[in-house]
């Protein structure tokens, strides 16, 4: 049977072997298992006959043995569900880059359900969705006791259309309403602008179109800059990226690493592992990377945070990430939907699971906001020498030497603005300068003068 491969892949092994010495004591406790297994499937059938017959209501069958193996999945873990045809269809769909909804990415954690991110450019991002906030209720409907697919159903409706969420967030007293319009959701999943001299990459998801989408922005930077030699280095943006195909996370990674390893898994049973690993070739030739991360961060986009960060490639700025550390396989079952299950745990490169512990940054940088100046700096005193009147010239420049330095004054002007809008981009971009000063520095240093001779001693 086909899997269809989604935040990572899964793959199963199956191995026997018999020896004489115990193939009596296991004939005899698989004997007993198999007959508990029975009994507590008879059990189901006797349950699932009573309601049937005896429930208040009628009830589809169908959708009650639906909900029966739903139970049973997301009794494992936050992230196995059962989809039946219609959500199995619409999650391929989501997995080619273009789907309807609010573009939320979210799981289930203590009954409620759990922001991992919102996309960019999105309903969800428009109206201030944050990464761990709480949805407690849709159109004034508890989600408390619903499935995630269920809740997400709920949320799912016409284009156009709105809905009302009600939210709980940290360090929030009271709940937050949120009225959003339902809108088709197009996945642009990566883009790559110029900041000053740093080409800045921006990954918002990992499906189909993440590698390529990527790589057309570097390009674009690097033609905007005039070359991979006219650029410091390059920004890895992934903050709020909830993961998507592990195929594609390898690819990111293996873009800009040479060798070595970049991501394992290991199953149930030790034959299940699979490993992976780079091959030759760097998409900007060793140039310094910077990894942006934050909570939001997860799955696919923490696979490649790690093993950049594993092999030294990446200097990792921000907050610690989701932390899902976990393998899931989309199974289809006879043409009636699929099951997500979770069938593997992934490692990075150095052997660490990230599972419920997340990334930890090189260096960590809150977000900050931008301030206002107190009021006794808020006033109209000139901002430098130059703004006075019957100034004295400078005479250490030429008209053309002074034009240029000017233009450096603006941008450095420019690119410290960047500060109050995104300060942890602004940080990360501010490395590579210091970075390229360092490099410049010491390609320029002189070579030690060797030692005098010492004089010859008179007598």
């Amino acid at each position: 049977m086909k899997k269809f491969v989604m935040a990572a892949l899964g793959g199963t092994v199956a191995g026997l072997v018999l020896t004489t010495q115990v193939a009596g004591p296991l004939l005899a406790q698989t004997t007993q298992d198999s007959s508990s297994v029975y009994q507590q499937l008879d059990l189901f059938g006797t349950v699932f006959e009573r309601i049937r017959q005896q429930y208040v209501e009628p009830v589809d069958a169908k959708k009650l043995i639906e909900a029966a193996i739903n139970g049973m999945l997301t009794s494992l873990d936050p992230h196995s569900s059962y989809m039946d045809a219609k959500e199995y269809a619409a999650m391929q769909v989501q997995t080619k880059g273009e789907f309807g909804g609010l573009g939320i990415e979210v799981t289930m954690d203590q009954g409620y359900i759990k922001v991992v991110s919102p996309i960019d450019g999105t309903p969800a991002a428009s109206a201030g969705i944050k990464p761990g906030d709480y949805i407690v209720k849709v159109d004034g409907q508890s989600v408390m006791g619903l499935t995630l697919d269920q809740a997400v159903e709920l949320m799912r409706g016409p284009v156009g259309s709105q809905i009302k969420i009600e939210l709980v967030r940290k360090d929030v007293k009271d709940p937050i309403d949120i009225t959003l319009t339902r809108d088709t959701i197009k996945l642009t999943a990566a883009k790559g602008y110029l900041e000053g001299n740093t080409a800045v990459l921006r990954l918002t998801t990992f499906n189909d179109q993440t590698y390529d989408d990527m790589k057309n922005g570097l390009d674009k930077a690097l033609k905007e800059a005039g070359g991979l030699d006219k650029i410091n280095g390059v920004v890895l943006d992934l903050r709020n990226n909830p993961g998507g195909l592990l195929t594609q996370a390898i690819k990111v990674s293996d873009a800009f690493l040479n060798q070595g390893e970049i991501v394992s898994t290991r199953g149930r049973n030790p034959g299940d592992g699979e490993r992976w690993n780079a091959t030759p070739g760097d998409l900007i030739n060793g140039k310094p990377i910077v990894v942006l991360i934050n909570g939001g961060t997860a799955s696919a986009a923490e696979i490649v945070t790690g093993a950049l960060q594993d092999h030294h490639r990446a200097i990792v700025i921000g907050t610690k990430s989701f932390g899902k550390g976990s393998v899931q396989t989309i199974i289809p079952i006879k043409g009636e939907g699929a099951m997500r299950l979770t069938t593997a745990r992934y490692y990075t490169p150095s052997g660490r699971s990230i599972q419920a512990l997340g990334i930890s940054p090189d260096i960590v940088v809150p977000q900050e906001t931008a301030k206002p100046l107190p009021a006794n700096e808020q006033s109209n005193q000139p901002a430098s020498e130059a703004d006075l009147k019957g100034i004295l010239s400078n005479d250490s420049m030429t008209e053309a030497e002074k034009k240029q330095y000017l233009a450096e004054q603006k941008a450095a002007a420019d690119e410290a603005k960047l500060r109050d809008k995104d300060f942890q981009l602004a940080y990360a971009i501010d490395i590579l300068k210091g970075l390229a000063v360092a490099a410049e520095a010491k390609a320029a240093a002189p070579l030690a003068a060797p030692a005098p001779a010492s004089e010859p001693k008179k007598n």
